[in-house]
C-alpha cells in the first residue's frame, strides 16, 4: 500500500505499507482525497515526538468493509479521536479527551495519507450526495470552527476579533459572521485579507493598535506563540481568549496578567461534523479550491503556501 509514513524525523513515501485490517467496531475506508493541516506540519517539527506511522487526519473516502452495511460504498468523512469507551470522559460524552485515546495520524493510530485506513465506525459521517469531494474535504477544519460557538455564547452585540489570516481563520470568520456579531479579522498579508472582507472588518496589528481597539472575545488562530501575546494586548478585562492554535513549542506569558484582569483562556480544537457538512452542502461557506499533489510530491504539498494542499489517491 502507498502512503506517507512519519519515522520520527520526517515524512517518507512508501509503497510497502501493509493494508490495514479492521478490528472490532472499525470500518475499512478507501481514501479518495486527503488534506494537509497545519498540525501535520507541526508533527514534522516535533509536535508529536512519540508518533510513528501514517500521517494525516483530514479525508474523504469510501467505506469498503463495515459491520454497518448501510455505510458500504458510501462516501464518508471521519473524526480524529477514538476513545477507550469506558473511562469517565468517554462515558460523559467527552471522548476526545479520553486519556487513552488514539488520534489518527498523530497518536497510536495510522492516518489517511495512504490508500486505505481503518476508523471506529461510530466516528464516521456520511457525505451528502450533492456535496462534491473537493468541498467535503473541508469538513474537519470547519467542524473545528463550529466548536467555538458550542463553547462560548456570542451575541450580535459582542465585539469579537479573529487573529490570523490563514485557512482556519477564514472558516472561523464565516462561522462567527452568521451570529451577526461585530467581527474584526487581524492579519498580516493584504492578499489574504481580501478573502475576509465579505464577512468581517479587517485590519493589521498596527491599525488596530493605533485605533486603540479592544475586544470582548478574541480567537487566536495564528498558529504561533505571537498570537497569544497579541491577544493579551487586545482583550478587555473579564474578556475571553479562545486558543485554536497548535504548534510545536511553548508560549512564554505572564499568567498573573490574566488572573488580575479576570481573563478566561479557553482551549478549542475538534468540533461537530454534522453542522459542518450541512453548511458545506448548502453552499453557505465560501472557500478557495484545494491544490492537489501526488503522495510522492509530499514535500511540495507540505511547503505549499496557498489556501489548502492535499493528496488525491
Amino acid at each position: 500500500m502507498k502512503g506517507l509514513y512519519f519515522d520520527g524525523e520526517k515524512a517518507v513515501y512508501r509503497e510497502d505499507l501493509p493494508k490495514p485490517v479492521c478490528r472490532e467496531g472499525e470500518s475499512l475506508i478507501r481514501i479518495l482525497m486527503a488534506a494537509v493541516c497545519n498540525t501535520d506540519r507541526e508533527v514534522l517539527k516535533g509536535y508529536r515526538p512519540d508518533f510513528r506511522g501514517v500521517m494525516g487526519h483530514e479525508f474523504v473516502g469510501v467505506v469498503e468493509e463495515s459491520e454497518d452495511e448501510t455505510l458500504i460504498g458510501k462516501r464518508v468523512v471521519g473524526e480524529l479521536n477514538a476513545g477507550c469507551g469506558h473511562c469517565l470522559y468517554c462515558r460523559t460524552g467527552r471522548e476526545k479527551h479520553c486519556p487513552d485515546r488514539k488520534v489518527i495520524g498523530m497518536e497510536g493510530k495510522d492516518g489517511c495519507f495512504a490508500e486505505y485506513m481503518t476508523l471506529q465506525t461510530h466516528l464516521i459521517h456520511r457525505v451528502p450526495e450533492e456535496l462534491p469531494t473537493e468541498k467535503a474535504i473541508f469538513t474537519e477544519p470547519l467542524a473545528a470552527a463550529f466548536e467555538i460557538t458550542s463553547q462560548v455564547h456570542i451575541s450580535p452585540d459582542t465585539k469579537v476579533a479573529v487573529l490570523g489570516d490563514g485557512r482556519l481563520s477564514l472558516m472561523i470568520t464565516q462561522v462567527l459572521s452568521l451570529t451577526g456579531t461585530d467581527l474584526t479579522v487581524i492579519g498580516k498579508h493584504p492578499e489574504k485579507m481580501e478573502k475576509f472582507r465579505s464577512f468581517a472588518k479587517t485590519g493589521t496589528e498596527q491599525t488596530v493598535t493605533e485605533a486603540d481597539e479592544t475586544f470582548e472575545i478574541i480567537v487566536d488562530a495564528t498558529g504561533a506563540e505571537a498570537g497569544l501575546q497579541l491577544a493579551k494586548r487586545l482583550i478587555r478585562r473579564q474578556g475571553t481568549i479562545i486558543l485554536k492554535s497548535t504548534y510545536a513549542g511553548t508560549a512564554n506569558v505572564d499568567m498573573s496578567y490574566f488572573v488580575v484582569n479576570e481573563i478566561t483562556i479557553k482551549g478549542s480544537r475538534c468540533g461537530p461534523f454534522e453542522p459542518a457538512l450541512r453548511m458545506l452542502a448548502q453552499n453557505r461557506i465560501s472557500l478557495p479550491e484545494i491544490e492537489l499533489f501526488d503522495l510522492k510530491e509530499h514535500e511540495k504539498a507540505f511547503a505549499y503556501r496557498g489556501f489548502k494542499a492535499g493528496f488525491r489517491l
